[in-house]
């Protein structure tokens, strides 16, 4: 099989590639081609695969180039990992909503709207060209925000386009080891969009265990996203709320977290130097990249733990790894038809009763050679249903805005999000997004 990542000089693509040799099943990935518009970035990336891969026997080949096309012609599944703007957009993503008293995030609130307005055009040329040149092959998005993003590309890939995300079964994994449970074997409940889900329930042996779980306060303390939000918080709520809630639910404090160094202003410092400490020595690739991403993963979201003293992440969970496996898993499960249940960013249909059938949803799904089926989930009580509607009715309007180029919409999509507090305020930050980043003003030119 050829896979094809598209963003394919990112710095979390060695983690595709790692999983990829330690996958020995057949039929297997023989192939990886590399698509990135800088020639620059896809060296190094191609520099720190050539040393992983040393050692094992019949790696996947691994090809490099900046046509769209070539990478994708005859591919049997595309990875989206691009970033339109790179780290300098999300950058400004995060600063422009700070210097208005807002959010500063890169998928939540005014950055997301942001990054979904220059990502979802170039989302849907890519998929124009999978469907011309690779109509058989499943495109697996990361890219974010990955759920308006999937949502965009289904426009003209279908059911054939499925996004992926690693917050659930890390929240899932948490819940499950800190009931002595193999994570493995438990029947999650979760329902949402990317970054906006909670877990309501967790199955095992026909039993919902997670309310002994919300009741057990040495338990429930081992468990990440509850030290975060607070045990007494999610005892209330009577579910775990995906990590990303936390900007939703402790606004104020995620804002004053973020006051001083963004998150894309240090990742964007670190992969800089990472970048230009093997190009200047290539034989270094390995171990630059591994310290840059140790202190990338024991960074994430520290600035919030830090405000809720919810300590270090725990090195376990770094260690199970993320949307890499999640990715392997979903290519095992349509390829070689072995069944699974996954939680997966997928049309809604009628799973999620209150949103459109439309809508793409982060719910549990069956998945096996036929494709991806999306399971019904209970019905949300209005405290979590009307949060989902009016974040989906956000990405909608995104995604049209992004698609027409209408700043009528882009100023609606920027008012109508629970985080912005003004019609104004949601008009300066479209002048403000225009005027830091170039992709934004090209897609949404018109004046408000």
């Amino acid at each position: 099989m050829r896979l094809a990542v598209i963003g394919g000089g990112g710095f979390r693509v060695p983690l595709v590639y790692g999983a990829l040799l330690r996958d020995r099943a057949k039929p297997r990935v023989e192939e990886v081609v590399l698509h990135d518009v800088s020639a620059d970035r896809l060296a190094v990336v191609a520099h720190v695969l050539r040393q992983l891969a040393a050692g094992h026997d019949d790696p996947p080949a691994v090809r490099v180039t900046t046509s769209l096309d070539e990478a994708l012609r005859g591919a049997d599944f595309v990875f989206s990992a691009m970033r339109v703007g790179g780290l300098a957009g999300r950058t400004a993503d995060e600063r422009v909503a700070l210097e208005l008293g807002l959010l500063g995030q890169e998928t939540t609130g005014p950055g997301g709207i942001a990054y979904g307005l220059r990502t979802v055009p170039a989302a849907v040329r890519m998929a124009e060209r999978v469907a011309e040149l690779a109509p058989r092959a499943w495109v697996i998005n990361f890219t974010n925000p990955a759920g308006m993003i999937t949502e965009a590309m289904r426009r003209v890939l279908g059911d054939r386009v499925i996004g992926i995300c690693d917050s659930p079964i890390g929240l899932i994994r948490r819940a499950a080891a800190a009931l002595g449970l193999d994570p493995a074997r438990v029947e999650p409940d979760y329902v949402g969009l990317n970054h906006l889900g909670w877990l309501r329930g967790l199955g095992h042996d026909g039993e919902d265990v997670l309310p002994g779980l919300l009741a057990d306060e040495t338990a429930l303390r081992q468990v990440e996203e509850a030290r975060l939000f607070g045990p007494g918080w999610v005892r209330t709520l009577g579910a775990l709320p995906n990590e990303y809630l936390y900007y939703y639910y402790f606004t104020r404090e995620a804002i004053a977290a973020s006051r001083g160094r963004t998150r894309g202003e240090s990742l964007l410092g670190r992969q800089d130097a990472f970048y230009a400490a093997v190009q200047a020595d290539p034989g270094q690739a390995l171990a630059e990249w591994r310290a840059a991403r140790r202190e990338r993963d024991e960074s994430y979201m520290a600035d919030v733990r830090d405000t809720a003293e919810a300590g270090e992440r725990d090195a376990a969970d770094l260690a199970a790894g993320g949307y890499e496996g999640i990715a392997l898993a979903l290519m095992a499960a349509l390829s070689r038809g072995e069944p699974a249940t996954m939680i997966l960013n997928v049309r809604n249909g009628s799973a999620v009763p209150g949103l459109p059938a439309e809508a793409v949803v982060e719910i549990p799904c069956a998945v096996g050679g036929a494709g991806v089926r999306p399971l019904a989930t209970r019905p949300l009580p209005g405290r979590f249903l009307g949060l989902l509607q009016q974040v989906k009715a956000v990405e909608q309007t995104t995604i049209e805005a992004a698609l027409t180029g209408s700043a009528e919409l882009a100023v609606a999509a920027f008012a109508l999000h629970p985080l912005v507090d003004s019609v104004s305020t949601a008009r300066a930050l479209l002048d403000g997004y225009r005027a830091r980043i170039p992709e934004l003003a090209q897609v949404v030119p018109g004046t408000v």
